[in-house]
């Protein structure tokens, strides 16, 4: 992929693992009628890793030739995925709100 594929790809992957944090939203459109909790929030990341990764596979196949990829990609860019999403969670659950 060109340089400026791979940054948007890398920009889109941050912003997307750390959007399900930041709302209790749905998708940060749906209302919800009560909190969302952990396991929604892991399907939301779920969804938006295979939208980051259908978009990197469409760049990638408008630069050229799709390379294949076996499962051992896939599991070290879920990971990769989840640890980018780190900064949302510690936001969310791990920072103390000061209320004046």
């Amino acid at each position: 992929m060109e340089s400026s594929a791979i940054w948007l790809v890398v920009v889109m992957a941050v912003i997307a693992a750390n959007l399900p944090f930041f709302s209790d939203r749905h998708f940060l459109v749906l209302p919800m009628k009560q909190m969302k909790g952990w396991y929604h929030r892991l399907g939301e990341m779920l969804v938006l890793f295979l939208i980051v990764g259908f978009i990197s596979r469409a760049l990638e196949a408008r630069l050229g030739q799709v390379y294949p990829q076996h499962w051992e990609f896939y599991a070290v860019s879920a990971s990769m995925f989840l640890v980018l999403g780190f900064p949302g969670y510690v936001a969310r659950y791990l920072v103390r709100r000061v209320t004046v």
